[in-house]
């Protein structure tokens, strides 16, 4: 039987089993298939020059010196309702644990367009990193009439020459105080009754992005430079497993914590985090989760 399973190998993950790992524990990290597959597309990465060119695999790579230890799978059943936990994987080995991580992540939200995918994390971006310093000039689309598309058109018009919103409905669904400063700001373009039907790259970066008039069903071409589809992720831990969840999917924790409703379960990352999609604060909180879960094993009498 294992002490600590962590489920997803992303920024969370990883920095929990560094924490752990440098503590003396030997924690079993099930890295899901890819492994760290949002941190990876949706350019996640630690905003922080210097580091290595690939600071997953850093990661991945201090955590094993401290004495990690990585299978890849996916878990296809977890069994939480008693100790120890009991996790069936997709190869159908089955393993046992003290205590759990989650830490699956989120996963992107597509269109389902032609040139979506096959642009994603260059041209298109569906995690914007709120980051002016790459848009510098450049003209923007944000796809979706949510609020936060509309709040990073925002945030980017300081930076970008435009940043145009474009929406399927006529409306937005946003507060009326955040559409009354989107519409006074000059450089934010407003298309509306429009759905996105393909991504057509060009040479070098994006060619445009072809739309249809939902009322009158003609296409027409739009020539951004990035597109920013801000329909948000997705927590990717399935429903089937039984920490309580919020209206979005996402874990629910004791504030503060990375605890959840069942004792030994601990969740960290965009799995349980409605606020950022950061690697930075997947990190933060997987240091949070490693020092629960320590806690937790050190309260509970010896393994046998």
């Amino acid at each position: 039987m294992e002490d600590i399973i962590i489920v997803g190998s992303g920024p969370s993950g990883l920095t929990a089993a560094i924490y752990l790992a440098r503590a003396g524990y030997k924690p079993l990290v099930i890295d899901g298939s890819p492994p760290g597959t949002h941190a990876i597309t949706a350019a996640q990465q630690l905003p922080i020059e210097g580091l290595e060119s690939d600071p997953i695999a850093a990661m991945r790579h201090q955590a094993s010196r401290y004495g990690a230890r990585f299978i890849s799978g996916t878990v296809e059943q977890a069994r939480l309702q008693q100790q120890p936990f009991i996790l069936t994987l997709s190869s159908g080995e089955i393993i046992s644990a003290r205590s759990l991580i989650i830490s699956t992540g989120a996963s992107a939200k597509y269109m389902g367009i032609p040139g979506e995918r096959e642009n994603a994390g260059h041209s298109v971006s569906h995690a914007s990193t709120r980051d002016g310093f790459f848009v510098q000039g450049r003209k923007l689309i944000e796809i979706d009439g949510n609020e936060s598309a509309t709040e990073e058109a925002i945030f980017f018009t300081p930076f970008a020459s435009e940043a145009r919103l474009i929406h399927r409905r006529m409306e937005h669904r946003t507060r009326q105080l955040m559409q009354e400063r989107a519409r006074a700001n000059p450089n934010i373009k407003w298309t509306m009754d429009v759905r996105p039907i393909e991504v057509i790259p060009g040479e070098i970066g994006l060619h445009g992005l072809k739309v249809a008039v939902n009322t009158t069903g003609v296409d027409q071409l739009l020539d951004p430079d990035g597109i920013l589809v801000a329909h948000g992720p997705a927590a990717s831990c399935p429903l089937g497993w039984e920490p309580e969840r919020d209206d979005q999917g996402r874990i629910k924790v004791v504030p503060g914590t990375s605890a959840t409703s069942i004792p030994g379960v601990f969740a960290c990352g965009d799995v349980q985090d409605r606020l950022s999609s950061e690697g930075i604060d997947a990190a933060g909180s997987g240091c949070i989760a490693a020092l629960d879960c320590e806690h937790f094993l050190a309260a509970l009498s010896p393994a046998a």
